[in-house]
């Protein structure tokens, strides 16, 4: 490829797209990475904030016979 324009030959600006596209394939492959990490990291935090929730409702559903039986401290 010999053609010429604004200096540039056809094959360098070819050659320069595919570099180009290496370098984003690279990239593309290097975000798919953090964005699975992040989604096991998101689903480890979810399971644990669900765990924490059940937990405060075990004690909230232990406490409240005895608030609710407990006399007025004016007795």
């Amino acid at each position: 490829m010999t053609n010429h324009q604004d200096g540039v030959s056809a094959e360098h600006r070819l050659t320069e797209l595919e570099t180009r596209l290496a370098f984003q394939d690279d990239l593309l492959e290097k975000l798919n990475e953090v964005v699975a990490q992040q989604d096991d990291a998101l689903r480890h935090y979810q399971r644990r904030l669900q765990k924490l929730e059940d937990q405060v409702q075990q004690v909230n559903a232990q406490m409240a016979p005895e608030i609710d039986n407990a006399p007025p401290p004016h007795y």
